[in-house]
């Protein structure tokens, strides 16, 4: 069902019932539609008599929501793709330089910024702005309409291979598909209250807050992740599902030791691979709760999922997603069979349609019906895929090619290690030496374990040269290690990595 169409029904159904949730404001299904209709109508005032000037020439009005976890997102995204608008998604916490290019490449007709409590809308074209108050008191209302399948209506940004951010635009036909599919496959409903605390600038909280809102149910979001402030949040409010990245779940099950939260039904994971341990750590803290975890791409939308049961290797990441047909390819298009790695192909209705502007050649791109963003992996005999890698990502070391991410997946497996990364640096002899940060579980690393694992799972070729412990990860916004970081302190021989011998 179209996104606004779902409000519309949910807002005449039960206006008075709760759907957005954040930083102690609560929003009705019907004051989410008036809000989203007064800002409709701000837009038209402030855009009325000029061009549309944006990246996505005449086909829609293009507005930069660069608000990040404010009370007003979910009226404000929901004005913002309304028909006749495509919404680009910035996060305000990106570095100044970054966001200025993320201006330039999309030229957006309209932007909004949080002012406080409330929002600041500026008409790029004319320099107009207009101070948006959340008002109860008859301001102009502008209907939120239903657009096309094949119209653009959603921007996300990730990073490339240089790390410069790509823009990936995505039409309603194939978000529909992907919120229809989803819906039954994750079980949610009209009482499914949903958690999800990363940020709703990223594809993985922006998906859960969709899917909530279509289904009719309550989301909760937070301003900034706080394990011991997420726990009293889920106790609070009696939350049946939780949509997290691994790093929140770990924190979570942490903070919870002693006080399982048994109301928590499901929790859907993605962005790295789980671990035997973090399966454990769940199962205590919420019994009742059934674990997913999906592989996917903001350019691809879902391609596996897994349970418990699929997690048969460190490499293994699920079956294919409902709707979604795996390929394996060789360098020249040619179908590879079971078990031999090559590059990871989707065909589905999900995926999106690709950059805008211009890209570094790296990532996405099509082969006829079939896409990807140049992961490698392999399918086994039983269906289950497994991810060894991002092809531009691969560590080429005494002649062998090395796929960190295979190797983290080895790393993290170990009980003990809490998160890892794994990375080449410029070696004189070899090209590229393995090298890996952990982070251990405690205070304690045990060595001997360490290294017993490594030699029972990997060739020695695949065994990092140099380690270092971090005792807290820096990590990013959306809950990912943050490897830059991580590659500076390196190379600054910071004082949070601690050489192991």
């Amino acid at each position: 069902m179209p996104f606004a169409a779902a409000i519309h029904r949910h807002a005449n159904a039960h206006p008075h019932a709760p759907a957005f949730r954040m930083e102690g404001r609560v929003f009705t299904f019907g004051e989410l539609r008036r809000i989203a209709g007064q800002l409709v109508a701000v837009f038209s005032t402030l855009i009325a008599g000029s061009e549309p000037r944006s990246v996505l020439d005449n086909r829609v009005r293009l507005v930069a929501l660069e608000i990040g976890n404010h009370p007003l997102f979910a009226a404000a995204f929901l004005a913002a793709t309304s028909h006749g608008h495509c919404v680009a998604l910035i996060d305000p916490h990106l570095p100044a330089p970054t966001r200025q290019a993320m201006h330039a490449l999309l030229s957006p007709d309209l932007v909004i910024a949080a002012d406080g409590d409330h929002l600041c809308v500026e008409a790029l074209a004319s320099g107009s702005t207009q101070r948006f108050t959340e008002t109860d008191d008859g301001a102009k209302e502008a209907p939120l309409a239903i657009g096309d399948d094949a119209e653009p209506f959603l921007i996300v940004f990730t990073s490339g291979t240089t790390g410069t951010p790509k823009a990936i635009v995505r039409d309603r036909g194939s978000w529909r598909a992907s919120l229809a599919t989803g819906q039954d496959f994750f079980g949610i409903g009209s009482r499914t209250r949903t958690f999800a605390p990363g940020p709703l600038a990223h594809g993985l909280t922006l998906y859960a807050l969709a899917e909530t809102l279509v289904a009719g149910a309550e989301f909760i979001g937070t301003a900034h992740f706080d394990a011991a402030r997420a726990l009293a949040t889920i106790e609070a409010a009696a939350v049946q599902r939780l949509v997290l990245v691994p790093t929140m779940l770990r924190r979570l099950c942490a903070a919870a030791v002693g006080s399982p939260q048994r109301p928590v039904t499901h929790i859907t994971v993605a962005g790295a691979k789980l671990t035997s341990g973090d399966r454990a750590g769940a199962a205590l803290a919420f019994p009742g709760a059934r674990v997913l975890e999906y592989y996917g791409a903001s350019e691809l939308g879902f391609i596996s999922v897994a349970t418990a049961d699929d997690m048969t290797s460190a490499t293994a990441v699920g079956r294919a997603f409902p709707g979604v047909r795996l390929h394996i390819l060789d360098k020249v298009a040619r179908e590879l069979p079971a078990g031999e790695t090559g590059t990871i192909f989707v065909d589905s209705a999900l995926i999106s349609d690709g950059y805008v502007g211009q890209s570094d050649g790296a990532g996405f791109h099509r082969q006829g019906p079939l896409a990807t963003v140049g992961d490698l992996g392999f399918l086994d005999n039983g269906g289950t895929l497994h991810l060894l890698g991002r092809a531009g990502g691969m560590v080429l070391s005494g002649g062998n090619n090395i796929y960190p991410q295979e190797v983290e997946a080895t790393l993290t497996a170990l009980p003990g290690v809490h998160a890892a990364l794994v990375l080449g640096l410029d070696h004189p002899d070899l090209g590229s030496e393995l090298v890996a940060v952990i982070e251990p579980e405690g205070q304690d690393f045990d060595r001997a374990a360490f290294d017993r694992h490594l030699a029972a799972h990997l060739p020695r070729y695949k065994h990092p040269r140099r380690l270092w412990l971090c005792r807290k990860m820096p990590m990013t916004r959306s809950g990912k290690v943050a490897a830059g970081t991580l590659r500076q302190w390196i190379a600054d021989r910071n004082d949070d990595l601690e050489p192991i011998d």
